[in-house]
């Protein structure tokens, strides 16, 4: 009999055979625009790993354990939008868990994909390698539950719709999903059930103009008003909008820390990252004096505000959040970022712009060429050095703190783990960022500690040819720590192992150019020449810090601030 569909036949029958849940899983996320998929092998996962070597247009990116393979997944999922992970079961998805909690803090959609025991083995309640060794095979979906948005169990039976489902709901929340499947079930024919088309999120018209008139009225009030660029603008993509919404109102623009890179740093209205108390303080006084305040994916947490220094009148403030709206103390649920971005446009105010000449702080090199390295001087040497379109990833800690008022090119895509802050974070996330686009420049900023975390997957870069100019600040141990304790001094546990970190590229079996700096002078020399080099090979650059607890200006005022904290409270 052939395939040709017969009189009477059900609609469901096609003329080519039904997909595999692991080619129909592909298929979708191929769609996404998803080219490469981290991971690491594990027997549980190999028919997914099978079915994907055979697959045209998605190849696997092999980690060298699962939580670098999730870090590597969140870079990748910055520049590209999503991602996919594949892990084993219990083992490796563990491995994997910092990874994904801290994509669901940051707003990073992945699809984790996991390969589990054989169907017929956990339906007997077998006891099988990588479990608990108590028959239950739900426990470490469970886990999964509280810290993705999503979960599945994928069968032949359901995968047409959990598959797209999850799919869906990663990129409307921007947040990391999980799906399950058992490995014998991988190669089977999926059965022709589909999920419903959903309805696109849309506003609610008449809460949105109740929104758009209560902000019309601060405005007519106001002769002060800024506009207040934070993360989510970046991760809900409405960096066009709030740039749109800046030209037409012609106002002063800031920046939070978790927001850095949200909006251009060479637009005219740009006047710098707003930091609390331990930033800029003439931008402190033009943010906390406005009379109209339109805050754009705001997220009001403690290392965003400076230790909760910064402080914006709620009274004058429109928090623009994805899907809802708050002006001065009323909410406006449904409400969603673009059209009421649009509606603050067309409330029509028009600003005098940016008056007088604003400094920035890494402006000017002062540096003279026999100097040891202090933060104060190679800062303006890294923004001197930055060109457009590059991808600069600062590691949570010092580099952290300093690059922020780093002031960066047009299309500059900036990565840093500011909310959930896993030490170890960038390296990986480099590797995937070079992996998502390998025709652009990638600059990695990590600290010695940090490195010592994570430092195999400088042997993934290695290994899959990518190049980035990799500065490795070795301030001997975790100076970001000493900073953060102002209770005790010289702690043990802030000391690190000394590690020939220019040799790490021969011991990972590659190629790259490798120098060790200590003064101002060798550091510009290096910088120039890893330019030309890094057409060719990987970078890195090992800067010897002049003094160990040298810090840049944020971080001193942090302390400063901390240890008069500790003084009044050791006085109550």
């Amino acid at each position: 009999m052939d395939n040709k569909m017969t009189v009477g036949s059900s609609s469901t029958q096609t003329e080519t055979p039904q997909k595999t849940v692991g080619q129909y899983l592909f298929d979708c996320l191929k769609l996404e625009g998803i080219t490469e998929i981290f991971g690491v092998a594990g027997d549980y996962n190999f028919t997914l790993l099978d079915t994907l070597e055979r697959y045209n247009g998605i190849r696997l990116i092999s980690g060298r354990n699962e939580l670098n393979s999730g870090y590597a997944a969140d870079g990748y999922a910055r520049i590209k939008g999503i991602s996919a992970l594949i892990t084993t079961f219990g083992v490796g998805e563990l491995s994997a868990c910092n990874a994904i909690a801290g994509a669901n803090s940051e707003n990073v959609p992945i699809i984790h994909i996991v390969g589990a025991p054989p169907d017929k083995d956990q339906k007997e309640h077998k006891l099988m390698h990588h479990t608990l060794m108590d028959g239950n095979f739900d426990v470490f979906r469970k886990v999964y539950e509280h810290i993705a948005v999503y979960t599945a169990v994928i069968t032949p039976e359901n995968a047409k719709i959990e598959i797209p489902a999850a799919i869906r709901i990663s990129k409307e929340k921007k947040k990391p999903v999980y799906l399950v499947v058992a490995d014998d079930l991988v190669t089977k024919q999926i059965t022709s059930r589909e999920e419903p088309i959903q309805p696109l999120p849309m506003s609610n018209l008449k809460t949105l103009q109740a929104a758009a008139d209560h902000v019309r009225q601060l405005l007519e009030r106001a002769h002060r008003p800024v506009i207040l660029v934070d993360v989510k603008t970046m991760h809900f993509g409405l960096q066009t909008a709030v740039r749109q919404l800046a030209d037409a109102m012609n106002v002063p623009v800031v920046t939070m820390m978790f927001g850095k890179g949200a909006f251009d740093e060479t637009h005219q209205n740009y006047i710098g990252m707003y930091l609390g108390s331990f930033g800029s303080s003439e931008v402190q006084s033009i943010v906390e004096n406005a009379d109209c305040i339109i805050a754009v994916g705001m997220v009001w947490a403690d290392t965003n505000t400076a230790n909760f220094t910064a402080k914006l009148n709620p009274l004058v403030t429109v928090n623009i959040q994805p899907d809802m709206v708050k002006v001065a103390e009323a909410e406006y649920p449904n409400v969603l970022a673009s059209d009421m971005l649009q509606a603050v446009q067309k409330a029509g105010y028009k600003g005098k712009g940016v008056v007088g000449k604003l400094s920035f702080p890494y402006d000017h090199v002062t540096a003279s060429h026999d100097e040891p390295l202090m933060a104060a001087d190679y800062y303006p040497l890294f923004q001197r050095m930055l060109k457009e379109s590059d991808i600069v990833i600062a590691e949570t800690g010092t580099f952290y703190n300093g690059m922020a008022e780093v002031r960066l090119p047009s299309n500059v895509t900036y990565i840093g783990q500011g909310g959930w802050e896993s030490i170890g974070y960038a390296t990986p996330s480099a590797f995937g960022a070079s992996i998502a686009a390998p025709e652009r420049r990638v600059l990695l900023f990590t600290g010695d500690g940090s490195l010592q975390l994570t430092v195999q997957e400088i042997s993934s870069m290695l290994y899959y040819g990518c190049k980035p100019i990799i500065f490795v600040l070795n301030n001997d141990g975790y100076t970001i720590e000493k900073y953060l304790n102002v209770q005790t001094d010289n702690q043990k546990y802030n000391q690190i192992p000394r590690w020939s970190y220019t040799k790490l590229a021969e011991a990972f079996g590659g190629n790259a150019f490798t120098v060790t700096v200590r003064t101002y002078g060798e550091l510009d020399q290096a910088i120039t020449q890893a330019e030309k080099e890094s057409a060719e090979r990987l970078c890195i650059i090992e800067m010897i810090a002049g003094n160990p607890m040298d810090a840049p200006e944020y971080m001193r005022r942090m302390r400063s601030y901390m240890e008069k904290e500790e003084i009044q409270r050791s006085q109550k």
